[in-house]
């Protein structure tokens, strides 16, 4: 029952279990690191969090929740001010946010991504600023010390940073080790960072750290995040900003 919760994206606290399967402590942290030997979750202290789906081929996650990116976009998208240099790391979430950046704000467009750059370069009144190098096929995007070098030269104004898990406890993770090292590098060059993270990624963990949480200024997340969860974020010291909700169908009559 408790892989199946973790498998479900839930993190889970050894108290609360003990309690509800009339178990001592002792017994769930077994449990607990038994399933962390087999890489179904991540040990954190009083308990256990899932690990995040954000891992894979970019290709395969770009349909997937769709509409929650599109959300999470155009909530982002109003962060923007004008004329800057704004960098978008790679990502599913990112690639739905060019479609809402505004054309009137004489915006200077970066990115590692080639989805990104792409997107971008079929929008009118952006320009692009493509980082180069070797094409992480799997991630579709440049990660290698050439792209490094490249950022390192740049003063980013606003980044919007792809994180493939966010914790509390164990902050901002990812898959990737050579992404995950660009991710830091983005992070000291940038002067606001914004992260826009489906509800998947929220309390889950990846093997590799980008940084803790206070590194982001804004974590923009879905609208119907579990309150518990906007809590417990809220107490790691971030400014977390909700989605807009759906637009709801409009009634037809007969």
């Amino acid at each position: 029952m408790i892989a199946e919760r973790l498998d479900a994206g839930l993190s889970v606290i050894a108290s609360e279990l003990a309690e509800e399967f009339q178990l001592s402590e002792d017994a769930i942290r077994r449990d607990l690191r038994a399933l962390a030997a087999e890489g179904r979750c991540k040990r954190v202290y009083g308990g256990a969090l899932p690990v995040s789906s954000a891992s894979g081929w970019l290709t395969e996650r770009i349909p997937v929740q769709s509409s929650e990116k599109i959300l999470l976009a155009r909530t982002g998208a109003r962060l923007i001010q004008p004329r800057g240099l704004i960098f978008l790391d790679g990502g599913s979430t990112n690639l739905a946010l060019v479609a809402e950046l505004p054309e009137n704000k004489f915006l200077t467009v970066a990115t590692n991504s080639v989805p990104v750059a792409n997107a971008v370069l079929n929008r009118e009144g952006l320009r692009l600023l493509m980082v180069g190098g070797a094409v992480e096929a799997e991630l579709a995007a440049c990660v290698d010390a050439e792209a490094v070098l490249a950022v390192q030269k740049m003063n980013i104004d606003h980044c919007f940073l792809g994180a493939c898990a966010v914790s509390s406890q164990l902050g901002l993770g990812g898959f990737n080790p050579a992404d995950t090292l660009f991710k830091r590098v983005l992070l000291s060059r940038s002067q606001k960072v914004t992260a826009l993270v489906t509800l998947d990624k929220l309390e889950t963990r990846a093997p590799h750290v980008i940084g803790p949480l206070e590194f982001v200024h804004e974590l923009v997340v879905p609208h119907d995040t579990p309150s518990h969860l906007l809590a417990t974020l809220e107490k790691a010291g971030i400014t977390v900003l909700t989605a807009d909700e759906p637009p709801q169908p409009v009634a037809t009559g007969v």
